[in-house]
């Protein structure tokens, strides 16, 4: 399996638009931040977590030619924001895209892209199945998905767990039953706004103890604002075995216990 970071940026990205502070002026590549996506690609089935804004460059930057579903994990507009877009997927599948992703979310991806549902669709509109999701596991195809419900602040969110790989984002509070979810991770792609304290986000240090307490092998930071710093600077401060994510970052991760017999 191979997780690539489509974007590590919180809802404005990185430039902020309008914004001189020293990181949107940083010529540091690992300092521009699309909003927060990443694929999974597992044997050439690639499955897409969230479809903000950027949704189209990041498709066109990484090449993607084909698309096998996508997980949401709430109904911000910087992790949905991209879904009519799936209309270039459809032409190649010829056919609807599989969108999984909880009820709270689903109302919000009807109202907001209402013309996809309608009971006469204008030709060429998005084709989306949408399955809504709870707790429980759940197959793409033979791929097992484990969600993990977190709190933004008091919004429910879904990070996704697939094998020995776990990926949450906008998480403020991870509940004891997710947290037992979570043991056993070795790769984790967890929230982390900035240094200071936020309402609705992990900052830095909370990241970090969360990190500490589930113990993957490697950690990586995403959903980053331009609050945090410096990457290169930000970087000297981390644990040995905990990275800011950066955009098109490529990680490979062994495919354990991601295959499910289920005859």
């Amino acid at each position: 399996m191979k997780l690539t970071i489509l974007g590590s940026g919180t809802s404005q990205g990185i430039p902020v638009i309008a914004c001189d502070c020293p990181v949107c002026r940083s010529a540091d590549p690992h300092d521009k931040r699309l909003r927060a996506s990443a694929m999974l690609d597992i044997k050439g089935k690639k499955i897409i977590i969230d479809a903000g804004p950027d949704f189209r460059y990041q498709m066109l930057r990484s090449q993607v030619k084909d698309l096998r579903a996508r997980l949401l994990t709430h109904g911000h507009k910087d992790h949905i924001g991209g879904l009519d877009d799936v209309r270039a997927f459809n032409w190649v599948k010829q056919g609807a895209v599989d969108v999984y992703g909880n009820e709270g979310t689903r109302e919000v991806v009807y109202k907001d892209f209402s013309y996809a549902f309608a009971a006469f669709r204008y030709p060429g509109v998005p084709e989306i199945n949408y399955h809504v999701i709870d707790d429980r596991p759940f197959y793409i195809d033979d791929i097992q998905v484990v969600p993990i419900p977190v709190l933004h602040y008091k919004m429910p969110v879904l990070g996704f767990r697939i094998g020995n790989f776990a990926y949450i984002t906008d998480a403020k509070t991870i509940p004891a039953s997710s947290m037992e979810r979570l043991k056993g991770v070795e790769y984790l792609v967890i929230n982390a706004l900035r240094k200071e304290l936020h309402m609705s986000h992990f900052n830095l240090e909370e990241a970090l103890t969360m990190i500490a307490r589930i113990q993957p092998k490697s950690a990586f930071l995403t959903h980053i604002g331009h609050q945090m710093g410096l990457s290169a600077e930000v970087s000297k401060e981390l644990p040995v075995q905990v990275k800011l994510a950066y955009d098109t970052l490529e990680i490979e991760i062994p495919d354990r216990e991601i295959f499910e017999n289920r005859s």
